[in-house]
């Protein structure tokens, strides 16, 4: 049987499907101390067991996004609020490559902030 974390992907359709196992992927490769887990009903990597991001589907666009817990805290321009108080969000496009540069960069962000509070 399949954990729900493991379900979440098998029952994505494309081109999201393709785009969650690599933004997952990514994401668990970019440091040894990122694990994910199933939380809220969501896809959540944590670091070093804090919770610092996850990956969704933005309901209007139909479309991936990366939701980091210290968004408020962040400042770049691919992050956005939208109706959040906390939390942002950046907002990818599935059907074309994933820019991995700009991901590494504000992955790189999340964790030093994550670092601070540890």
């Amino acid at each position: 049987m399949l954990s729900p974390l493991d379900q979440f992907y098998i029952e994505q359709n494309e081109p999201l499907k393709s785009c969650f196992l690599a933004l997952r992927d990514n994401i668990l490769q970019h440091d040894k101390d990122i694990t994910n887990a199933w939380k809220f009903n969501m896809p959540f990597f944590l670091y070093k067991g804090k919770m610092f991001c996850y990956i969704w589907t933005h309901k209007k666009l139909q479309q991936p996004f990366i939701g980091f817990n210290e968004g408020k805290r962040m400042e770049h321009p691919n992050l956005t609020f939208e109706n959040r108080s906390r939390i942002k969000i950046m907002i990818l496009d599935a059907g074309k490559q994933l820019p991995a540069d700009i991901i590494k960069q504000v992955l790189d962000m999340a964790i030093e902030l994550v670092k601070r509070d540890l």
